[in-house]
């Protein structure tokens, strides 16, 4: 008898204690797909929240634990507590801005508050409650991001649509690095980026890192650095999202994914068309002129295997895109296969991470001369561009003592070839023009906390380069283009101290630049009568910058970022302007010689109850050329760059109730040309998005954009060209999600 007792009592004592619970907001709403972890005693064990907020994890340790809660939109939260028979309840606040968490300023998680950068962060609340389309739309909202043109994506031409910060325009090249999982989606050949490439869907988050950031990211991040953070998915989880309006606006969007065991995928996809909008203002408009109508679809599969605490991932996926450009002659069409290959594996407090990549590309674009009156137009070129390109990036990670090391390497080969049929009069002419670049780079930076109030930063990277390979063909006359080799070293050194808790100083200075892309060397393009030529002869564009910054946390509820800057940069790259007559402005990309962007940014947010928050941000600029060898560029504004620019956003966002958000921005007068004699006016407009959810799945909005239905400048070519008008459209979101599986 006696020897059954102990017998039971060992059982009991070897059984696992169940440990269940809840996971809930500040308002008591239940927070789907957070990761729970529990530690003690050395034993481990793992479980995600479902759609109620649930939890349930079989625990053999000892009863007094650690519990740790992630979630998107929340700060880490760990809590102590014993394991008994009672479900738990685990409440998260809100992330404070000092709290909130970034990839982008170091290259590894750090909290806002913990970095000198200018680091702005777009919730996956910010983007529910934007009313416009596309990402791009959803970044304007921060002050200094703009693109070439003031065109949203979804009506530009993608040769438009590169980004940069702080008034380092000039032409479309992007001078901002754009990156999805640490993967450029800059377009290997202009440097421009296809802004519906990722799914909205399959966005959780996006950061905008303002000013140079070469020093871990290289080229192309001569002003900063977005980065487009994917959704992850613990349990098994399908949303959706399906739009309507006008312009003949029809969107499907869908991501669906989750994990078995240590296998996890993720499927996302989207289809969007549009009818588009007329460009040019109906008292200007003639015969010739049609809307600007896109249409595009694309997607990713990606497959993920759990090893320990890491993982490995494959993803493989495609992009296609036709657009018509504003006349029957005028359109373009592009095919994007890109595959990626990535490897993240801690080693005991830091990690390693790989990544590998390839895409394969083809752009196709046709222009024309149009008459003076309008009524008539000819075809002038039709060109084929393909190119590929495949980059490697490593990188290690360790936390030592005080300090933080982060050592990396990257290499990156593009070639590409622009093919041209030009038309005369009675003849055809074709040309190509193309070469290679290869990129090899290597980068190290060091964060060192001296004490409980400073921070010190320090970076540095050396990118060597080579074009190569380069020659143009006209008939059968072909040209040899000389190779040539650059190098660039990149500096970075940051303080932060903290006067208080919640009250910071910032100081930084730094030197960035951007290889020219193989489009600037080598690829003419006309847009209206503005015809624009390459030149295979341009240099690497560099800035130095200098910036003082203070940021500010009232408490939970407010914060406020104020940064001054002053950026230099030398041998930027301009479309200057050669020849002009009444028919046709001729203009070549030129390093421009030396440009000066100094002002000041300032953000600012309020959280004005547990789902209300006001946000409005501003930048004042003053972006001038220095020196230049056209005399009569000096003194001029840099194209493209507004003085002021900025905007503020009033959103509301219950998961199980209403959703409301409204934008406000505005932009003041800027140039379309490097002579300053085109001027487009200053601007402002309103957005807003309404939604309710109907149950716990499904939710319908209706969202209007330019509801002012303002016609603001966008080009002159040197034809006004208009951005779009007042736009309503809406639409459903289906969301499900299932429990954690074994």
């Amino acid at each position: 008898m006696s020897a059954s007792l102990l017998f039971a009592a060992a059982l009991a004592a070897a059984a696992p204690l169940h440990l269940q619970g809840t996971v809930r907001d500040a308002a008591g709403a239940p927070v789907a797909n957070a990761a729970v972890s529990i530690d003690a005693g050395g034993d481990s064990a793992r479980a995600a929240t479902d759609s109620a907020g649930r939890f349930s994890v079989d625990w053999p340790g000892p009863k007094l634990v650690m519990v740790t809660v992630e979630a998107a939109g929340f700060p880490r939260t760990r809590r102590a507590l014993f394991v008994g028979n009672d479900p738990v309840e685990l409440v998260l606040t809100p992330a404070a801005f000092h709290d909130r968490v970034t990839v982008t300023a170091s290259r590894r998680p750090e909290a806002l508050g913990e970095t000198a950068s200018s680091v702005l962060v777009l919730s996956s609340s910010d983007l529910k409650t934007t009313a416009g389309l596309g990402l791009d739309d959803a970044l304007r909202q921060v002050p200094g991001f703009t693109l070439l043109r003031r065109t949203p994506s979804r009506g530009a031409n993608p040769t438009t649509q590169g980004a940069t910060v702080r008034g380092l325009a000039g032409s479309g090249a992007s001078r901002a690095l754009v990156l999805e999982d640490g993967v450029p989606l800059n377009d290997p050949f202009g440097g421009w980026i296809y802004w519906g490439r990722v799914p909205r869907v399959a966005v959780e988050r996006l950061e905008v890192l303002r000013g140079g950031a070469s020093d871990l990211y290289g080229s192309s991040a001569l002003a900063g650095v977005v980065q487009v953070v994917r959704v992850s998915s613990e349990t098994p989880r399908l949303e959706g999202e399906f739009t309507t309006g006008e312009q003949d606006i029809g969107e499907g969007s869908l991501f669906a994914g989750g994990r078995r065991g240590a296998w996890g995928a993720r499927v996302a996809a989207e289809i969007f068309s549009t009818s588009g909008y007329y460009p040019i203002p109906e008292a200007l408009r003639g015969p010739v002129d049609g809307r600007l109508s896109t249409r595009h679809h694309g997607g990713d599969l990606t497959l993920e295997r759990a090893i320990g605490a890491g993982r490995a991932f494959v993803r493989a996926g495609g992009y296609r895109e036709n657009r018509a450009n504003g006349t029957a002659l005028q359109d373009n069409d592009t095919s994007i296969n890109q595959g990626v290959l990535g490897l993240d594996l801690p080693t005991g407090a830091g990690g390693l991470r790989f990544r590998f990549d390839l895409s394969r590309q083809d752009y196709d674009q046709t222009f024309s001369a149009v008459a003076l009156n309008r009524s008539t137009e000819r075809l002038t070129s039709d060109q084929h561009v393909p190119s590929r390109s495949t980059g490697l990036s490593a990188q290690w990670t360790r936390p030592l003592g005080g300090h933080v090391l982060v050592l990396g390497a990257e290499r990156r080969a593009i070639w590409g070839r622009s093919d041209e049929d030009s038309f005369a009069a009675a003849t055809t002419v074709s040309s190509t023009a193309g070469g290679r670049q290869h990129t090899s780079a290597f980068f190290a930076e060091d964060s060192w906390s001296l004490g409980r109030r400073l921070i010190a930063h320090g970076g540095v990277r050396l990118d060597l380069w080579r074009n190569f390979d380069g020659r143009q063909t006209t008939g059968a006359a072909v040209t040899p283009l000389a190779d040539r080799d650059e190098s660039a070293f990149s500096p970075r050194a940051s303080l932060l101290f903290k006067l208080a808790r919640r009250v910071s100083l910032t100081a930084a200075a730094y030197r960035s630049f951007r290889a020219p892309t193989l489009n600037e060397l080598y690829r003419p393009f006309r847009v209206g009568n503005v015809l624009t030529v390459a030149n295979a002869g341009l240099s690497a564009e560099r800035a130095t910058g200098r910036e003082a910054g203070m940021l500010i946390g009232l408490g939970d509820s407010v914060s406020l970022r104020g940064t001054a800057f002053v950026m230099d940069a030398t041998d930027t790259v301009a479309n200057v302007t050669l020849t002009t007559t009444p028919s046709l402005i001729t203009r070549q990309r030129r390093n421009l010689g030396e440009i000066r962007s100094r002002g000041v940014e300032a953000d600012a947010e309020a959280r004005m109850g547990p789902r209300l928050i006001l946000s409005a941000g501003i930048t004042l600029l003053d972006a001038k050329v220095l020196s230049a060898a056209e005399l009569a560029l000096v003194g001029k504004r840099v194209p493209q760059v507004p003085r002021r620019q900025g905007g503020a956003q009033l959103r509301y966002d219950d998961p199980h109730g209403f959703t409301f958000g409204v934008q406000a921005r505005f932009s003041a007068s800027q140039y379309d040309d490097d002579l300053n004699s085109l001027r487009l006016g200053g601007y402002w407009t309103l957005d807003a998005v309404f939604g309710h959810s109907l149950n716990e799945w499904v939710s319908f909005f209706l969202a209007g954009e330019n509801l002012r239905d303002v016609e603001y400048d966008v080009g002159r070519t040197p034809v006004r060209t208009v951005g779009p008008p007042r736009t309503i459209r809406g639409g459903f979101r289906v969301r499900l999600r299932g429990g954690t599986r074994p």
